[in-house]
């Protein structure tokens, strides 16, 4: 049995019309990026994108993994001091569903925040003492304060934010805008993924997996790649021991032709998506080295980031990779730092997950904005959910716990078209519902594509017989006021 043959035998015409449709795409592929090599210009991406001109052609997403509390750091409710140990009111809540942690409690008794706040910048945005040097850069960047999901959990917060839905198996943002834009840098991915370390020992940690970084149903090429902090920067680029670079390079070449020998047979999309992936890699032995290489950074960028940049897999060392990757043409670097989900003993552990990240959060947007580079990159920070306005288990004047919650939270942007200095939506008096100028999840996705020079409803990928998207099927609104 030829098993070429029989793929071919047991074809239906949609298949072959889709797979005909897949080798003009890879040949205009391959034409892009000859293009692009004697050019300089992007390697890859979908003709006709970006749909009108973008206002920036590059992203950071800082993702705080556990969901940061809003009335502890950015939204600002001096009035609960006065509620302090009482009961939540039912006409708050409003019967609204409640994680499993919390919803067999006796009581719901509000906690308001033991850190104080202050007004920052030209705009007084008021913003928590835990974060004196994002204070600092308080005119720099837009707060919304009025985000909401349906996710109430962890695992389908995280799936929703990153991929546009709550089921696993879908294109992350970095995957759906290395798709559509392509690479800026031939020897390095257009999408790569970092995880940052955080200090303290009894901070709450949820798992995260490589699904998260997926290209889902789109081509492996588009997924993140990840950069590790120890032993080989990327998995498998280097040469085993004993093969030096010159057989490397006959190897590949052999290889080459043999994919391409089936691609010619086949048409199959996959193949022509391993050779490239494979001449990456090669290229990637000379660029990786020559990235995590920190000794020609002046001792002021150490300054600037702090010296936890110096050691590899802190969140300093993290974000000033981030810049590095982002000055060589990366096009999505995707930052996770876990240790966020304050169910307990959140006076003791939020203000080291606070100085962990405050400085190095400055440092970024102040070195891309000296480097000119802040104007077309989008700096994202934020979590998946939001937190209670009560208390999870026992609730003394020192001590309190957070539970999740999705009906409201905050989260800032920097750079690439957003509006500086800015506070956008208001909540309650408990920061619990949402009271003026709500912004979905789907609403955030369609607005930061927009600044990418992309209209989200005409940004899709067919599958299954489905035009799928990023932002769903649901309606999703650009949100022009968080916009210059």
């Amino acid at each position: 049995m030829n098993p070429i043959r029989e793929s071919v035998l047991v074809e239906t015409r949609r298949q072959f019309f889709s797979r005909a449709a897949t080798g003009i795409g890879g040949a205009a592929l391959t034409s892009l990026m000859a293009e692009g090599a004697t050019t300089g210009k992007v390697f890859g991406g979908l003709p006709g994108l970006p749909h009108f001109a973008p206002k920036a052609k590059r992203v950071v997403y800082l993702h705080m993994v556990g969901a940061p509390p809003q009335h502890d750091l950015f939204d600002y409710k001096p009035g609960l001091k006065e509620y302090y140990d009482k009961d939540l009111p039912e006409s708050v809540r409003n019967g609204q569903r409640l994680t499993t942690m919390t919803s067999g409690q006796a009581r719901f008794p509000i906690a308001p925040t033991v850190f104080k706040f202050a007004q920052h910048g030209k705009s007084g945005m008021w913003l928590s003492e835990l974060f004196p040097w994002t204070a600092k850069m308080a005119d720099d960047i837009t707060v919304v304060r009025t985000m909401h999901t349906e996710a109430i959990n962890h695992e389908p917060a995280i799936t929703f934010i990153q991929t546009g839905n709550q089921i696993p198996g879908k294109p992350c943002i970095g995957s759906w805008i290395s798709y559509g834009l392509g690479s800026m840098n031939q020897d390095l991915p257009a999408f790569v993924v970092m995880n940052a370390n955080h200090t303290h020992p009894r901070a709450n940690v949820q798992a995260i997996s490589a699904r998260l970084w997926s290209a889902g149903f789109l081509s492996a090429q588009y997924a993140g790649v990840a950069l590790r902090s120890s032993g080989d920067a990327v998995l498998y680029v280097n040469n085993p021991d004993g093969v030096s670079p010159q057989v490397r390079r006959r190897m590949l070449d052999g290889l080459n032709q043999l994919n391409q020998m089936q691609y010619q047979k086949v048409a199959d999309a996959e193949t022509r998506a391993r050779m490239e992936q494979y001449e990456m890699a090669f290229r990637m032995q000379s660029s990786v080295p020559d990235l995590t290489d920190l000794s020609k950074e002046p001792d002021s960028m150490f300054k600037l980031y702090g010296e936890e940049a110096r050691k590899p897999g802190t969140y300093a060392y993290t974000t000033l990779m981030a810049r590095r990757l982002l000055e060589r043409g990366v096009r999505f670097v995707q930052v996770y730092m876990r240790g966020w989900d304050v169910h307990g003993e959140l006076p003791a552990i939020l203000p080291s997950q606070c100085r962990d990240v405050d400085q190095a959060n400055y440092a970024l947007v102040q070195d891309l904005k000296q480097r000119g580079m802040l104007d077309d990159t989008i700096v994202i920070w934020g979590g998946e959910f939001g937190r209670t306005v009560y208390s999870q288990g026992k609730l003394t004047p020192t001590n309190y716990g957070r539970d999740h919650h999705p009906r409201c939270f905050s989260l800032w942007m920097a750079g690439g078209g957003f509006k500086g200095g800015y506070v956008h939506g208001e909540t309650d008096e408990f920061s619990y519902n949402i009271v003026k100028d709500p912004v979905h999840i789907r609403d955030f996705q369609a607005t930061f594509l927009h600044l990418l020079g992309i209209e989200h409803e005409k940004f899709t990928y067919k599958y299954q017989g489905l035009d799928n998207r990023l932002t769903g099927v649901l309606k999703s609104t650009v949100v022009k006021e968080l916009l210059v």
